[in-house]
């Protein structure tokens, strides 16, 4: 252990010990969060994801922000991608059970709007999972791999959030055995179907934070996929 990471754990505790310490201060956060869900998933994705993202550095080369990381570049970025995927939550979870009730399903909206846990809760949080992560994620990886190269190569400077993409260019350079290999096809069935079945059953004003610390677990998968390429 090196003393990089007594900081990183600092960092950790330091982010979340006052919510669990001082009420008001966690009333704070849930008055803000409901009022303004969409600033929220900016701060929560772009803080946690990032965060997921330098342990993942560290554990595949031994440092939490390597050369070309662009710390903050990276934050801004989550934070965008994060309001996307917040707003991905609203529209498959809204509309997974209107097409399962569609489907015959006559209590899939009721079911999955009941505080309490049933069986039939569990299975629209399920079917929602696999509809997002079916049809969202492929593409929100995908994108999320180009912006991060795209930083890279420009060194991790600032540069790089008003220099647009070459789309195609990036395209090409993915490592497209490796995205499908591992990144569609084992972490989305294997990790994201379950995970986030796990979200879709927690109350709507704690599914985003959930979702932004599960980009934690994200950071952890891309770099245990990297040593194994």
């Amino acid at each position: 252990m090196k003393r990089t990471d007594c900081y990183f754990a600092l960092l950790i505790i330091a982010l979340f010990c006052p919510f669990f310490l001082f009420d008001s201060l966690y009333e704070c956060y849930k008055t803000f969060n409901a009022e303004h869900g969409m600033v929220m998933s900016f701060i929560k994705f772009g803080v946690l994801s990032t965060l997921g993202e330098m342990l993942g550095c560290r554990l595949n080369n031994g440092k939490y922000i390597p050369k070309s990381f662009g710390l903050l570049p990276r934050v801004i970025v989550w934070g965008f991608l994060g309001m996307g995927i917040n707003a991905a939550m609203i529209i498959f979870s809204k509309g997974t059970p209107i097409l399962m009730e569609y489907m015959g399903m006559t209590d899939a909206i009721t079911s999955f709007t009941n505080a309490d846990f049933s069986l039939n809760k569990l299975w629209v949080a399920l079917a929602v999972s696999i509809a997002m992560n079916t049809i969202f994620a492929p593409v929100f990886m995908t994108f999320h791999k180009i912006t991060d190269a795209h930083i890279a190569i420009h060194g991790g400077s600032l540069k790089s959030l008003i220099t647009p993409i070459p789309m195609a260019e990036r395209f090409a350079q993915i490592d497209w055995n490796k995205q499908w290999g591992f990144v569609f096809k084992k972490t989305i069935p294997f990790f994201w179907y379950p995970a986030h079945t796990i979200t879709f059953l927690l109350p709507t004003e704690q599914r985003v934070l959930f979702a932004a610390l599960l980009g934690i677990v994200l950071g952890v998968l891309l770099a245990v996929s990297t040593k194994k390429k």
